[in-house]
């Protein structure tokens, strides 16, 4: 079944200790099921910090759209009690939204969404700087990775709207192992001169987190 869309929502929280089990429930029987019920949502796909507490959710959308529906604004503005209880309670939340502009996949993208690894990479570029870390990322970048078989998929995204960080560019890895991140793929990546050139830059400085996946791929339900 497919579940990639040509958008993402992006979303971490974090749920305190004594509650995480009524976390995770309601995240499973509740948060996702509801948003898979509104056009244009694709599949969902939850994971864990790899490093840490705290929970991502990464939703696949066919457009930015479906964030405007009068379904999802029903969703967002008529939340159930325990909705409202977990959103006032969970810490570390962030939420962004982003367009797909480039697949480069060692599998097929469709098998590689299904990663039991997420390593997600955030940028803010300035405009002037866009175009060279562009080319430098398509061109030079991930190319390398690439050549680790474990990297099964890049995807990078614009970012389109986003708290609480102003980001651009969002870069979705997908691995086959964690251990790809210590690959000489990556090493190499990691020491080209294009990349030596663009670390000077005051603005490059990427927030970078592991995930692991948590349990299945959820699909759109209308």
């Amino acid at each position: 079944m497919a579940g990639k869309g040509k958008s993402t929502l992006f979303s971490e929280m974090t749920p305190g200790a004594d509650f995480e089990a009524r976390f995770n429930a309601w995240y499973d029987t509740e948060h996702i099921p509801i948003r898979m019920d509104c056009p244009g949502f694709v599949s969902g796909q939850r994971y864990r910090r790899h490093d840490g507490p705290g929970y991502l959710a990464v939703y696949e959308m066919d457009t930015l759209g479906a964030m405007s529906t009068e379904a999802y604004t029903k969703v967002k503005t008529q939340p159930s009690e325990e909705t409202a209880w977990m959103l006032k309670n969970v810490t570390g939340f962030t939420r962004y939204l982003a367009d797909e502009t480039s697949v480069r996949a060692n599998i097929d993208p469709q098998e590689a969404l299904d990663a039991p690894f997420l390593y997600a990479v955030s940028f803010t570029v300035p405009a002037e700087a866009t175009a060279d870390f562009d080319d430098w990322y398509e061109q030079d970048h991930v190319p390398l990775l690439l050549k680790e078989p474990k990297w099964l998929m890049v995807r990078r995204m614009r970012v389109a709207d986003g708290v609480p960080e102003t980001y651009t560019h969002l870069a979705l890895h997908y691995l086959a192992d964690a251990d790809a991140l210590q690959s000489p793929a990556r090493d190499a990546a990691r020491a080209t001169p294009w990349r030596a050139r663009l670390a000077k830059e005051p603005w490059f400085k990427g927030s970078y987190t592991v995930f692991s996946r948590h349990g299945q791929r959820h699909f759109a339900r209308v």
